[in-house]
């Protein structure tokens, strides 16, 4: 009840946007998770070629967010949003409809830059309308993204009793409701004209060194975020023998960021420069990989042994949402408002980076370690992940190099 009366207090378009976000994830997570096995078992396609599927789709998104950023500054976040949305819409369609390899490879490539568009732009639009309630904005995104990312694979697995293809199409329904939704009600702001070239923007951006900076020193954050995926489903499905225990990991945080989230980013907004609990935040994320480190490799099998693990995924969202709406609230100070979207963009190229990079890394701790008898090495390497992040970003703090936070109202001096 809290999260909608928060809701509430803010424009109509910010709202519009929090139950895009919820039905973006729903939709998204209701395909993707499954896409792999019907590549392999239904369409009988090799590891290859699904990995080639797969990789195409993550570089189309991953690789353009700049594109989608810049696109948000010269035309306006909405019909950004709106656009991609509508390519998304298509893209999750024909994965419906198409079984053939030059059909699934379009998919990808529309799917993917479906979110290159409408992630940065959704972002620059949510802090171009939250004015000094960022922080709050940003943290109800978390918790509508949080509880459409649980949402979306339980419907999906519901769905995958009919087919596969009633999962894609029902995907694709969603994100057409939101395309109209947005078209229909999204209020369209004024775009002041480009001063210089889309180049030129870019040069400005990435010639900014201590955004470059923070977006390195942020590492951490969306690599250990990527182990909701990876390294904390695997370990709590050894833990219990079972594979349908990864759904606890998801479980847990959706509690935790629906009774949690608002009430820690409205304490922690008063109380010190953001960038201090920015370091904090990531500190405990790298945290929450030592308690199922030190149970790791025990051979026990049970739900006792799972506990190490679902209490380091609770210690992983509390510390992601200590940090997230700090960092974007911090982004968007780097520069001109005029470059938002685009700030925004280079920031998810460097993070979609880091995460692949990120991965690698842990999944070549995973295997060396199962094969030497040393289960603990990729949670310590996870561990290492988040407290060199929260050291980076305490370094540049202390430097003065970060944006400095918004003064709350109720601080401001009145002489």
């Amino acid at each position: 009840m809290k999260t909608w009366r928060e809701m509430r207090r803010f424009p109509f378009a910010i709202q519009l946007l929090l139950v895009n976000q919820l039905g973006v994830n729903t939709g998204f997570y209701l395909l993707i998770p499954y896409l792999a096995t019907h590549l392999s078992e239904d369409l009988g396609m090799s590891a290859a070629v699904v990995g080639i599927v797969l990789g195409v789709r993550n570089l189309s998104q991953q690789g353009l967010f700049i594109i989608g950023g810049s696109a948000a500054d010269r035309l306006g976040a909405r019909g950004v949003i709106i656009a991609g949305c509508g390519l998304r819409t298509v893209g999750f369609g024909l994965f419906a409809l198409g079984d053939g390899l030059p059909v699934l490879l379009a998919a990808s490539v529309l799917s993917g830059l479906a979110g290159a568009l409408f992630n940065p732009a959704v972002r620059a639009y949510l802090s171009q309308e939250a004015g000094d309630r960022k922080a709050e904005a940003f943290a109800l995104f978390n918790v509508f993204a949080t509880t459409g990312a649980l949402v979306g694979p339980l419907l999906g697995s519901a769905l995958l009793l009919v087919d596969f293809r009633a999962s894609a199409l029902t995907a694709a329904g969603i994100f057409a409701i939101l395309t109209v939704a947005q078209a229909l009600v999204l209020p369209a702001r004024e775009v002041e004209p480009a001063k210089a070239g889309v180049l030129a923007d870019w040069r400005e951006v990435v010639g900014n060194r201590a955004f470059v900076a923070f977006a390195l020193a942020m590492v951490g954050m969306f690599t250990l975020e990527n182990q909701l995926y990876l390294l904390l489903p695997d370990g709590v499905r050894r833990a219990t023998g079972w594979d349908g225990a990864a759904g606890l990991v998801f479980l847990v945080g959706t509690l935790a960021n629906l009774a949690l989230q608002l009430r820690i980013t409205r304490t922690l907004k008063s109380r010190g420069m953001r960038a201090r609990w920015i370091a904090v935040g990531l500190a405990l994320m790298g945290l929450a990989f030592v308690p199922p480190m030190l149970v790791a490799g025990s051979g026990t099998t049970s739900w006792l042994a799972a506990v190490p693990v679902l209490i380091g995924a609770l210690i992983l969202y509390l510390g992601a949402m200590i940090a997230s709406p700090f960092v974007m609230e911090l982004i968007p100070g780097f520069g001109r408002p005029e470059l938002t979207g685009t700030y925004f963009g280079i920031f998810y190229v460097v993070s979609g980076i880091a995460a692949a990079v990120g991965n690698t890394v842990v999944g070549w701790a995973m295997d060396a370690g199962e094969q030497g008898g040393a289960e603990w090495l990729p949670w310590a390497c996870c561990a290492v992940f988040g407290l060199a992040s929260a050291g980076g970003v305490a370094w540049l703090h202390r430097l003065g190099a970060l944006p400095v936070s918004p003064v709350p109202v109720q601080e401001r001096s009145t002489v």
